[in-house]
C-alpha cells in the first residue's frame, strides 16, 4: 500500500472512530429537526395582546379599528389627552392614536400622532395609515360627488396567467421556490466546507504542536501528508452525508407507513372529509408538485456531490497550509477571513442575481469563478444550466484545486516545522518562492 493511501486510512479512521465525530453524525439530524419543530411552534406562539388607545376628536375614524388576536383597541376619545398620554408612560396602553378635530382631510392627513414608549414597527403604522387613508379617501369622493359603490365596482382586479412558449402552464412563485431549492444546497455545501475545513487545519495545528509531525515528516513527503488528510476528512465527511441520506430515506418510509395504516383505520366520514380538503387544495398543489418533480433532480443531486468534493478540495488546501503556518487557532484568525469571504460572496451573489436573472452574465461568471462556484452554480442548476457551462465550471474548479495544493504545499513544507513565530502575509509570500 502506498504512503499516501496509509495516511488516508489513517485519517478517515480517526475522524470516524473520534467520539464527537460519531455523536454528530446522529445528533446532527435531530438537532436539525428540533430546531425546525422549535421554530414552527415560535411562529405559530400567540403574541402579548396589545392594547391600543384611540382618541377622536372627530369620531369618523375610531369604529374602523377592529381589534384581532394581537390589538385591541380602545375607544376613549372623551378621555383627555394628557391623561391618556400618562397612561403610556405608564404602560397601562401599548400605544395612542391621536386624531384632533379637523373637518378638511387635506390637513388632517398630516396632524394623526401614535404615541408610544417604543418606536412601532413600520408595518403595524403602514396598516394604521391605510384604515385612515382609506376611510378620507371615501370621503373625498362623497364630498365631490363621487359614487363610491360604482367605484368599488369598476376597479379592475387583474391578475397574470403564465404560459410557457411550448404551451404548459407556467406557476407564480416557481422562481422562488428553484432558487430555495439551489440555495439550501448551496449553503450546505458553504457550512460543510467551513467545518471539515477547519477540522483538517485543527488536525495539523495538533501534530504540528505535539511534535507528532516531525516524526511523520521523516518517513514520508510534506505533500502527501498534506493530500492525505484532505481525502480522509473528505471520505469522512461523504460517509457522514450517506449516513444522513439513510436516516432521512428511512424517516420517510417509516412515517408513510405510519400515515398510510392511519388512513385505513380511519372511519368513512373522515376519509371522505380528507379527500374533499385534498381535492379542495390539490389542483394548483398539484402543478406545483409536477413543476419540483420536474426538476433535474438527478443532476442537483450529482453535481452537489461534486461541487461539495471540489468545493472542499480546493478551501481544505488553504485551511492546510494555514494550519501547517500557525502554532495555535487564534494566530489562523488573520489567515481564516480572506478565505471565508469568497464563500459569503458566492451566497449573497446567488440570492440577489441569480433569483433575477439566473442566467445574466454575474450568475454566469460567478458559476465559473472557482472560489464562487460550487454555490452560485448550484442555485442556477434548478433553473437549468446548458451541461457545457457544468462541465466548464467543474474543469475549471478541479484544474484550480491542482494548481493552488501545488502552491498550498510550498507553504505546508515550510510552515510544517516552523515555531514560535507569528508568520505574517510577507513571510507566506517568501515561503512560496522558497
Amino acid at each position: 500500500m502506498s504512503k499516501l493511501a496509509l495516511i488516508v486510512k489513517r485519517e478517515f479512521i480517526a475522524k470516524v472512530r473520534n467520539k464527537s465525530f460519531i455523536v454528530m453524525t446522529f445528533l446532527s439530524p435531530l438537532l436539525f429537526v428540533g430546531i425546525a419543530l422549535f421554530v414552527g411552534y415560535l411562529s405559530n406562539m400567540k403574541s402579548d395582546l396589545k392594547t391600543i388607545a384611540i382618541h377622536d376628536e372627530t369620531g369618523r375614524f375610531v369604529n374602523e379599528f377592529k381589534s384581532d388576536k394581537e390589538y385591541k383597541y380602545l375607544n376613549l376619545s372623551k378621555v383627555d389627552v394628557k391623561v391618556l398620554r400618562d397612561s403610556v408612560l405608564n404602560e397601562s396602553y401599548e400605544g395612542l392614536l391621536v386624531i384632533p378635530n379637523n373637518s378638511q382631510n387635506d390637513s388632517l392627513q398630516y396632524q394623526v400622532q401614535y404615541i408610544s414608549n417604543d418606536s412601532p414597527s413600520i408595518v403595524y403604522i403602514s396598516e394604521l395609515e391605510d384604515v385612515i387613508t382609506k376611510k378620507m379617501t371615501a370621503e373625498n369622493f362623497q364630498r365631490v360627488g363621487l359614487d363610491t359603490i360604482k367605484i368599488n365596482k369598476a376597479k379592475a382586479d387583474v391578475s397574470i396567467q403564465l404560459n410557457k412558449a411550448s404551451g404548459e402552464t407556467a406557476l407564480k412563485g416557481l422562481n422562488e421556490i428553484k432558487i430555495f431549492i439551489g440555495g439550501a444546497f448551496g449553503y450546505l455545501i458553504m457550512m460543510f466546507i467551513i467545518i471539515y475545513g477547519n477540522m483538517v487545519m485543527r488536525s495539523v495545528i495538533e501534530e504540528k504542536t505535539s511534535r507528532i509531525i516531525e516524526v511523520i515528516i521523516s518517513s514520508v513527503k510534506p505533500f502527501q501528508l498534506m493530500m492525505g488528510k484532505i481525502i480522509g476528512t473528505s471520505l469522512a465527511g461523504i460517509l457522514q452525508f450517506l449516513i444522513w441520506a439513510i436516516l432521512g430515506l428511512a424517516a420517510m418510509f417509516v412515517m408513510t407507513t405510519v400515515f398510510g395504516a392511519q388512513m385505513g383505520a380511519s372511519t368513512d366520514a373522515q376519509t371522505q372529509a380528507l379527500q374533499a380538503a385534498q381535492n379542495q387544495m390539490g389542483g394548483e398543489l398539484q402543478l406545483y408538485l409536477n413543476e419540483i418533480l420536474n426538476l433535474p433532480i438527478v443532476t442537483i443531486l450529482t453535481c452537489f456531490i461534486i461541487y461539495f468534493i471540489g468545493g472542499y478540495f480546493l478551501y481544505s488546501s488553504f485551511y492546510a497550509s494555514i494550519g501547517a503556518a500557525v502554532d495555535n487557532e487564534t494566530d489562523s484568525q488573520q489567515f481564516l477571513m480572506p478565505i471565508i469571504m469568497p464563500l459569503i460572496l458566492g451566497v449573497y451573489i446567488g440570492f440577489f442575481t441569480v433569483v433575477n436573472d439566473p442566467h445574466g452574465t454575474v450568475a454566469t461568471v460567478f458559476s465559473m469563478v472557482p472560489l464562487t462556484s460550487p454555490i452560485v452554480m448550484m442555485m442556477r442548476i434548478p433553473f437549468g444550466v446548458p451541461l457545457w457551462q457544468i462541465v466548464l465550471s467543474i474543469t475549471i474548479l478541479f484544474g484550480t484545486f491542482f494548481g493552488v495544493v501545488w502552491f498550498a504545499s510550498k507553504i505546508y513544507r515550510v510552515g510544517i516545522l516552523m515555531y514560535g513565530k507569528k508568520p505574517t502575509w510577507k513571510e507566506l509570500y517568501k515561503w512560496l518562492k522558497y
